[in-house]
């Protein structure tokens, strides 16, 4: 198992100089691979660009490049170029998002998530292996029939014929397609103990396309907190918990909310969600199960946080992505080093 960096996205309290800084320290710890995120607000692949110049060996994640937001041929071309600017670190990680973002920021219906999703990984692969990029789906059919557009390749020869594609996936089914299609899983309120049932879904996507679970990237991205005391290093993650089950999605259709629930937190799971809508944000950051922050973080002092990454390589992790909870740059920058430091005491670094 190796360590990554999730950076999220830029905030007023997480700004580019701040994920330059931590980046650069990543790299110089050995960390495989940096992801930098997007929502509604910095975009994932400028963050990277700019990171690509100013770091040396480390890997350049999107988590994610939103599929509603661009065009395959589009995402294409900028996996390409900052897998050339970054001589071939680039990894390429998708996600549909949610309705909200898709259908509210975007104007892309979400309807048929998983059919658009099979669509847009194939016309990318198409477009960076250099091949005419021709493809009659459902959701996209190039070149258009009925105009003058044409079969075209890509402009430039990239590194590489093959960038590595991860999908953000928490459902069943969309796990399965990631194992079928793809090359990694970017996962979420990842919980060792759960992690079989999930990969079973990702194997039988793997095995459809002829394929083993061997040599398929499992990527949870952690939040990692060090102190002496678990339940108050919880306290700084339970915000966070309770906007992705509580808000990230209407009272219908929420994937988190769902996760939970599968993992055993139905009742509270409804709770935090009711609270969250009825705008008690407070109420329900405060009804998370701290069982359930512990279960999907890395919590406490480092000797436990090296026992937990034990957990997480037994469980079939490949590559740990952590997410700081720290006040500032230089505290995460410790994070970091704790990280690396309990993942040598844990044994299971590669």
């Amino acid at each position: 198992m190796r360590l990554g960096l999730s950076l999220g996205y830029q905030t007023a309290w997480s700004t580019p100089a701040d994920h330059l800084a931590l980046a650069r320290e990543a790299d110089r710890l050995g960390y495989s691979v940096v992801w930098a995120a997007e929502a509604y607000g910095s975009d994932s692949p400028s963050t990277l660009a700019w990171l690509a110049g100013q770091t040396e060996r480390i890997d350049l994640g999107s988590a994610v490049m939103q599929i509603p937001a661009r065009s395959p041929a589009a995402t294409a071309m900028t996996a390409a170029t900052i897998d050339a600017v970054s001589g071939g670190r680039f990894r390429l990680g998708l996600g549909v998002s949610g309705p909200q973002v898709s259908e509210g920021w975007h104007g892309v219906r979400f309807a048929k998530p998983l059919a658009r999703t099979r669509e847009y990984v194939d016309i990318v692969k198409l477009a960076i292996a250099r091949k005419p990029v021709q493809y009659d789906g459902a959701h996209y059919t190039l070149p258009l029939p009925d105009g003058p557009g044409k079969a075209l390749r890509l402009g430039f020869h990239p590194p590489r014929e093959q960038i590595p594609i991860y999908l953000a996936a928490v459902g069943p089914k969309n796990l399965e397609l990631a194992g079928e299609v793809a090359d990694g899983w970017l996962a979420i309120f990842f919980a060792p103990d759960f992690a079989a049932e999930q990969l079973a879904t990702v194997a039988a996507g793997r095995a459809r396309a002829g394929k083993e679970l061997a040599g398929f990237d499992v990527v949870p991205s952690v939040p990692v907190v060090v102190g002496d005391d678990v339940a108050t290093c919880a306290e700084l993650v339970r915000w966070y918990a309770a906007l992705y089950v509580g808000g990230m999605g209407s009272r219908e259709q929420n994937f988190y909310n769902q996760l939970a629930t599968r993992m055993g937190y139905g009742d509270a799971a409804r709770e935090v969600q009711d609270l969250y809508l009825a705008k008690r944000q407070r109420d329900a950051a405060a009804a998370v199960p701290l069982e359930f922050i512990d279960r999907t973080s890395l919590l406490g002092p480092k000797e436990r946080i090296a026992d937990r990454m034990r957990e997480y390589a037994a469980a079939g992790v490949t590559t740990l992505s952590v997410t700081l909870f720290a006040a500032d740059a230089e505290s995460g920058i410790q994070t970091l080093r704790t990280c690396a430091e309990a993942l040598d005491l844990a044994g299971v670094g590669e």
